[in-house]
């Protein structure tokens, strides 16, 4: 592995032990947390993407998300389409543009790209994949949306009902999330593909390990970890909606793994025994 190839993966070990903090911190510390969580899972996804995509593709992958994501969010505060009316805190997260924290644009172009990778090695067909990643993204905000309003990063003003459990934020956030995630995906088929070559799979391990993570990782700190009580039904929906794309991922790539594994196993046996 070059130093080129580690950085992706120093960085995602960075955003895991960051986000295993998470819960042992409050107040500013946690903001703080949240704000290098975010930071951390997006520049490991732009690095990722330049050493097997190249720079002018991670470009266009970072307008596609983090712009067009600022720019629905900025729609969002101040009308209340697509996601229903809502407002963020003050002061918490960092910079800000028209009201919505730069944070949270880095947070669509990391939660996007972990979910598009997986949509493309699960599916051939642009359409399946653009429709595969809205279902991912709605997973994802299953677990995001409640945990930052139990934390007090945003709030939300709609009479709407919500899912059992999560009955203060509208369904109509996650049927928001599900369109401007299936816009993302397509507007990302559309980038100029003569800068993306095929990449094989165990290229692809760092995003792979982060959405397992994200999918997994995320059910345990909130059934576990975090304090608030609505947190035990995201964990649930969390779990089962991201597991649409979980489950055949685990199927995929379990028999690759083995067999690396009994591969490896077998040259260290075969090695010769320092005597």
């Amino acid at each position: 592995m070059t130093l080129t190839q580690r950085i992706p993966t120093g960085l995602a070990v960075a955003t895991i032990a960051a986000q295993i903090a998470y819960p042992l911190t409050d107040g500013d510390v946690r903001d703080r947390v949240t704000m290098a969580v975010v930071a951390l899972f997006a520049s490991t996804c732009l690095s990722h993407a330049v050493l097997v995509r190249g720079t002018a593709w991670t470009l266009g992958f970072l307008l596609c998300t983090g712009g067009l994501g600022l720019a629905v969010e900025m729609l969002g505060t101040a009308t209340g389409f697509p996601f229903g009316p809502y407002d963020y805190a003050v002061g918490r997260l960092g910079n800000t543009v028209g009201g919505v924290p730069l944070a949270v644009a880095l947070a669509w172009t990391a939660g996007i790209y972990t979910v598009w990778t997986v949509a493309t090695i699960l599916f051939r067909r642009n359409g399946l994949q653009i429709v595969a990643t809205g279902f991912g993204a709605v997973g994802w905000d299953l677990y995001l949306d409640p945990q930052m309003v139990a934390d007090g990063q945003w709030t939300w003003h709609s009479e709407m009902a919500g899912l059992p459990g999560l009955g203060h934020i509208p369904v109509t956030n996650y049927l928001g999330w599900f369109a401007v995630a299936v816009t993302m995906a397509f507007a990302i088929s559309r980038l100029p593909r003569s800068d993306v070559p095929d990449v094989p799979d165990r290229m692809l391990a760092v995003p792979i390990a982060l959405f397992v993570w994200t999918w997994l990782g995320s059910a345990l700190a909130h059934a576990v970890f975090l304090s608030a009580p609505e947190l035990r039904f995201s964990a649930i929906y969390g779990l089962v909606v991201m597991g649409v794309l979980g489950v055949p991922l685990l199927a995929r790539i379990a028999p690759e793994v083995a067999a690396r594994v009994t591969s490896d196993a077998e040259l260290r046996d075969r090695a010769p025994k320092n005597r």
